[in-house]
């Protein structure tokens, strides 16, 4: 064992990678707009959720980034059909496509909405032996009828750290949505839209910082141990 990990017994020195400055430089870097994803958890035909989604789209692609928002019309309850449920399969297609996400709910009885939690609970934690959220980054917004609160946004951020996402430290929360839109659905000029503006552009930073490196960022110890041990076992085999 080294001199750097002679105090440290526990420790699978094989697996054991010292973080360096100079791995986070990328092989390639990508010129392609980044690519994001947006959703919302609202069916209502007038829905503030969706109504400030479109918002921030506008600002994304006004950013440079391409934008696809999914409509979660239709889209089955969790486990209630299988995953090649054509609204399904388009949600997780867009997931594994996208770089970013933002997701925007209503906050309901103190919490997300159900359309909104579907949503998240369709993407899975992997697919084979890719994870179609893990190194991407996230932006969380939320909408109220009342005084401001950050409930939803704050559940959602657990979410974003359980689906292992760069989630952003900047995040909005709409209060009293009803007065913040005009008739045609644009939001009004307010603190709320410039909140918005610094969501988006953070989300846009982050993801054109963290996109080509975000395999390395998501590199973990214990996966690579976990990795090393399968293998072992795998090449070591008896034959029968």
């Amino acid at each position: 064992m080294s001199k750097v990990t002679d105090s440290l017994p526990h420790l699978d020195e094989s697996c054991f990678k010292v973080p360096q400055h100079s791995l986070f430089a990328s092989q390639q870097v990508s010129s392609h707009p980044p690519r994001i994803l947006m959703l919302y958890g609202s069916l209502r035909e007038r829905s503030y959720s969706k109504l400030l989604t479109l918002e921030a789209a506008r600002l994304l692609e006004a950013m440079g980034a391409e934008v696809k928002v999914f409509n979660p019309l239709d889209l089955p309850q969790p486990d209630s059909v299988p995953d090649t449920h054509p609204k399904v399969k388009e949600l997780r297609d867009l997931a594994a496509w996208s770089e970013g996400m933002v997701w925007c709910s209503p906050e309901r009885h103190g919490a997300m909405t159900g359309i909104m939690k579907s949503q998240i609970d369709w993407i899975p934690l992997s697919v084979g032996a890719v994870r179609p959220t893990q190194g991407k980054t996230l932006a969380v917004m939320e909408v109220s009828g009342g005084s401001q609160s950050f409930n939803a946004v704050n559940q959602m951020r657990i979410l974003g750290r359980w689906m292992r996402m760069i989630t952003i430290p900047n995040q909005s929360s709409v209060a009293k949505a009803f007065l913040e839109f005009e008739e045609d659905g644009r939001m009004k000029p307010s603190a709320y839209y410039d909140r918005v503006v610094d969501v988006m552009e953070e989300l846009v930073k982050f993801t054109l910082m963290t996109r080509d490196i975000s395999s390395y960022l998501v590199d973990r110890y214990s996966e690579r141990k976990e990795s090393a041990v399968d293998l072992s076992k795998r090449v070591n085999q008896k034959t029968l």
